[in-house]
């Protein structure tokens, strides 16, 4: 099923990959209205096969699934091309959203959500998504000096991490977060400023998501990289030196 605004000028191409057929067709609609191209997939395989001949802009998501399940999918596309995705869960399930967040989702919304919410973190995902564009062709005509603290390496450039010499695969998200708190060590950062400035949202909505996305890199760096500040936000500390 596809839906396309009557607006002129589509400004970004949407898959949604949900098997509820109201739920599909309400977030279709709603997403029409702001003047992007929406199609519709059923399941898990037509979504990859979707995906794949559409090449949208962003993935909106559904974790439970006929065929192959939304992390399946989610792993599928990131695969074969790096697209922003917006998970949907029916469970407010920690172990869940860390789980997709691993295989390269960008952000998760617990059903029931509002549209209102969903239209806002999904032009969050887009406005991301042309930043990072930006910056890589600033990047190529300005070279981004590397930050290395203690074992942890960071190239901006290459977006590639690595801590005591062994490479650390991070997901987009996960990548702009750590450069976020790695270029202020030991500077307490807010969730509110770490949501504008990573997330570009513009309201303190997705504290979890900031909250999801630390743990996700504690699971990945080591825990002892990023110090929770209680009620505030958190901090990048630098790495103890080696015992010798």
């Amino acid at each position: 099923m596809a839906v396309t605004s009557p607006s002129p000028t589509s400004i970004a191409s949407v898959l949604v990959v949900e098997d509820e057929p109201a739920i599909a067709s309400a977030i279709a609609r709603r997403l029409a209205a702001e003047g992007w191209s929406v199609e519709v997939a059923a399941d898990g395989l037509a979504g990859v096969a979707a995906a794949a001949r559409l090449r949208p802009d962003l993935v909106v998501l559904d974790v439970m699934l006929p065929g192959i399940d939304g992390l399946e999918v989610c792993r599928r596309i990131q695969a074969e091309r790096p697209v922003p995705v917006l998970m949907l869960t029916a469970r407010d399930d920690e172990t869940d959203m860390l789980i997709g967040l691993g295989v390269g989702a960008d952000d998760y919304m617990t059903k029931p959500f509002s549209m209102r919410e969903l239209v806002a973190r999904s032009k969050a995902l887009l406005r991301r998504t042309e930043r990072a564009m930006r910056t890589a062709v600033a990047a190529n005509q300005q070279h981004e000096p590397p930050i290395t603290i203690g074992d942890v390496a960071i190239d901006r450039d290459q977006r590639r991490v690595a801590r005591a010499e062994r490479e650390v695969h991070l997901t987009p998200t996960e990548f702009d977060l750590l450069v976020m708190l790695a270029s202020s060590p030991r500077t307490v950062l807010t969730r509110e400023r770490l949501l504008a400035e990573v997330w570009d949202w513009v309201d303190a909505s997705g504290t979890r998501t900031v909250d999801s996305h630390v743990k996700a890199l504690r699971r990945k760096l080591g825990a002892d990289l990023i110090r929770t500040v209680h009620g505030v936000g958190y901090a990048f500390e630098p790495p103890a030196p080696p015992v010798s």
